[in-house]
């Protein structure tokens, strides 16, 4: 990756420029002065500005993950929170919500403070999620309210569900009273019926003799979640959707509430339990990868809206966390680099949506989840823009990766779209 600092100006040139906020698109220059946008369309700038041709390109909104797990504090051998942002950086992401599952959990406002500080030093915009538990045992509430005055976004305890209905019912009701629209996302899996079992249950785990978690695993815990949050009428985000059942329940709960946003991660859209045939380890995942058909009511559930954003769920660890036998392996896979080459594959090519509705489930939709600015094309605002190739193919090995690690099953993988550059914070950034 090459990187250097925007001169007092740049002209983004010849551009499909796409304003996923305004449902708009057209051709034409993006100029950038001093870090801002100053017009758009046919534009007027010096002789002396930096120009890069967008010709056959499309010059949008940086992505935003509101799901990625940069393991630091305390386990900063799988990931930092710098070499995390290269890896967001190289998938177009310009900003990223943290989980706060880390070593020791964020579960304080002092934790959250020194997120916060941390992200100042990174090229990237970085918000922390804060845990709705202390140390994330399900059990007493954080102070929610202090890690929010420190830069909290949203609150989990993500990589360990609530099992506790009181506490979640607790967790919801509290976090309604905050000003913003807060909201609570539950990892949903229930551990009971997850039974230690390490994929999806279904004819390939039988065969493989691999134990099996059913889709009801995730699907029960996501009713009941929705459920609460209808009772204490407050927000909830449901993360990483994996089943059908889940989709039918969310989908019937947001015909007469609205206070529900879900997200689906592009590995749960690409790939099928099939998939695990020969027991890569970088499949093994939690929700699971499930079957072909929840893969099709998934990618149409993004269609229609039921899910409204992509998320990575970015998870990286170490070799030897990997390299092991199946059952003893890790649960999770790094995903930022590969995004939108393999969103853009499935969705665009293979499923037929529209290039603006795929933008806006990476762009506007998870930035309005979160309560981010969303007109970034306006006159003055900073530059956060990803430029993109969507008719690239290319195959993606080790040397698209920049995270510390390497735990991605869409190694060797053909994908079809390819972020040429990212620019935030006064940077840009050639992948």
């Amino acid at each position: 990756m090459q990187t250097e600092k925007i001169n007092k100006n740049l002209v983004l040139k010849n551009a499909k420029i796409i304003d996923p906020f305004k449902s708009t698109e057209i051709n034409g220059d993006i100029y950038i002065k001093e870090g801002k946008i100053n017009s758009i369309g046919k534009a007027t700038y010096p002789s002396s500005s930096k120009i890069i041709d967008c010709t056959d390109r499309i010059v949008t909104h940086g992505f935003c993950d509101i799901h990625v797990h940069f393991r630091e504090p305390g386990e900063e051998y799988k990931e930092d929170l710098n070499s995390g942002s290269q890896a967001a950086l190289a998938g177009g992401f310009t900003r990223v919500c943290t989980m706060p599952n880390t070593s020791p959990a964020i579960d304080s406002p002092e934790l959250i403070r020194y997120i916060i500080n941390r992200s100042n030093e990174c090229p990237i915009y970085i918000h922390p999620i804060g845990a709705v538990t202390k140390s994330q045992k399900g059990k007493e509430l954080t102070e929610m309210k202090a890690m929010l005055n420190e830069g909290a976004v949203a609150f989990s305890d993500d990589g360990v569900p609530i099992e506790n209905s009181t506490v979640l019912r607790n967790a919801l009701s509290y976090s309604s009273m905050f000003h913003g629209n807060i909201k609570i996302i539950n990892h949903a899996e229930d551990l009971t019926l997850k039974n230690s079992s390490v994929m999806n249950e279904g004819i390939t785990s039988t065969k493989l003799g691999l134990k099996g978690s059913p889709d009801i695993t995730e699907s029960n815990m996501v009713l009941r979640d929705l459920e609460i949050a209808k009772f204490t009428n407050s927000h909830i985000h449901v993360p990483h959707v994996s089943a059908g059942k889940s989709v039918k329940h969310i989908n019937s709960v947001k015909k007469d509430y609205d206070k529900v946003t879900a997200e689906v991660t592009p590995h749960h859209l690409f790939f099928s339990d099939e998939d695990l045939q020969n027991y890569n380890t970088n499949l093994k995942v939690a929700p699971p990868i499930r079957t072909r058909d929840d893969r099709k009511i998934l990618i149409n559930a993004l269609k229609d809206g039921t899910i409204d954003c992509i998320a990575t769920d970015h998870a990286p660890h170490a070799l030897e966390e990997k390299e092991c036998g199946f059952n003893c392996a890790s649960f999770g896979m790094i995903g930022l680099e590969s995004c939108y080459g393999a969103v853009n594959k499935i969705l665009f090519q293979e499923n037929n949506l529209n290039t603006v509705s795929l933008i806006k489930l990476m762009t506007s939709n998870p930035r309005k989840i979160m309560g981010f600015e969303n007109d970034l094309l306006s006159k003055g605002m900073d530059a956060e823009l990803v430029i993109l190739d969507p008719k690239e193919k290319w195959k993606f090995t080790e040397k698209n990766i920049y995270s510390k690690s390497k735990n991605s099953p869409f190694i060797g993988e053909d994908l079809l779209g390819k972020v040429k550059y990212t620019i935030v914070k006064g940077l840009i950034n050639k992948i």
